[in-house]
């Protein structure tokens, strides 16, 4: 009988070792979990880290963005789940408990300081791609600078639209940000394949001026709209090619623009 221990897991160097505390599964392909955050971790809401897990005794990882925002004490994750990929077919099924591999500097470019001051702040988010968002929803600074944040989120299917139920009921109540959510937070879900009270992929809306009309805005102008874009990679090329005939001028984290997009997104 062996009653050796079990070896004691270490983080690769440049990776914290946390652990995760909960666990939720939207759909057969897409989740969340949490875990804990090293004090030591300092972030940007917005950004990204690499995360992922140890794998024959290497560090396999992709990057991802927090879904929490700067100040929270833990780090929340949303993923797809890939049936063959390197690292989803293994993190979709972590438990509670266990450990995961996260990045010791985070970086990325849908940051508000990447942007020029502005009237509107635009969001538009595909799948997981609302992940930074989500944090970015919820950092007090995004409400200081801009009179109106539009959150438009769109899937394929109704089940998809994470955390719906939190930006509808649970942020506007929020104990320190309920009031400018309230006052200033548009969240427009759509649904590309179902029946759903907003349909259709948002460059098709925005190019028709119906995304507009539904937030109870004017047009999209570089005078006044400030957009971040987080989805696939033709979503994100379409949105481009579409802001960029309007004037819209890529930001980044050497110089300020009217719009930024992150290119980094999970698929695997």
């Amino acid at each position: 009988m062996n009653d050796a221990p079990a070896p004691a897991l270490v983080a690769p160097k440049g990776y914290n070792l946390e652990e995760v505390t909960w666990v939720h599964h939207w759909t057969d392909s897409l989740f969340s979990f949490r875990c804990t955050r090293s004090p030591a971790l300092r972030f940007t809401s917005g950004q990204f880290a690499m995360i992922g897990l140890v794998v024959e005794g290497k560090p396999l990882v992709r990057a991802y963005s927090m879904v929490s925002p700067a100040w929270e004490e833990h780090l929340e994750f949303l993923s797809i789940k890939v049936a063959n990929g390197p690292l989803t077919s293994r993190l979709q099924h972590i438990k509670e408990g266990e450990h995961v591999l996260i990045g010791q500097k985070p970086v990325g470019t849908l940051i508000t300081d990447n942007l020029l001051p502005g009237r509107n702040l635009w969001m538009l988010a595909t799948g997981t791609g609302l992940a930074p968002f989500m944090s970015l929803l919820r950092d007090p600074e995004v409400y200081d600078r801009y009179e109106r944040v539009i959150i438009a989120h769109t899937v394929r299917e109704v089940a998809e639209l994470a955390y719906r139920d939190y930006l509808t009921r649970e942020l506007p109540q929020h104990e320190l940000l309920g009031e400018m959510v309230r006052e200033k937070m548009i969240y427009m879900p759509a649904v590309t394949r179902e029946a759903f009270p907003i349909q259709g992929r948002i460059t098709t809306r925005l190019e028709a001026g119906t995304a507009e009309r539904d937030a109870g805005v004017a047009a999209l102008d570089p005078a006044h709209d400030r957009v971040m874009i987080c989805g696939s990679e033709a979503m994100n090329a379409d949105c481009k090619t579409l802001l960029e005939a309007r004037g819209f001028i890529e930001g980044n984290n050497s110089e300020p623009g009217t719009y930024v997009v992150e290119k980094a997104f999970v698929t695997k």
